[in-house]
């Protein structure tokens, strides 16, 4: 029976070590991830009312070459 309790207070150890090091990455993971939508809702809602209709994603990048002497 002692056995079986040291592998068992070891294991609950081992899973609350575990938690207090991961925990504070998920709660920053969660944030981030609240802040991103916020800011994409904001970004939609600015540009609806700026022309009336919802924005067309940008998938392409300008870039302007300049040859130097």
């Amino acid at each position: 029976m002692n056995t079986l309790m040291d592998n068992l207070v070891g294991i609950l150890t081992v899973l609350g070590i575990f938690v207090v090091v991961a925990l504070p990455s998920l709660v920053g993971l969660a944030h981030e991830r609240r802040v991103d939508r916020q800011l994409r809702e904001a970004d939609a809602d600015r540009s609806r009312s700026d022309t009336g209709r919802p924005a067309r994603p940008h998938g392409f990048v300008t870039t302007t070459v300049t040859v130097h002497s």
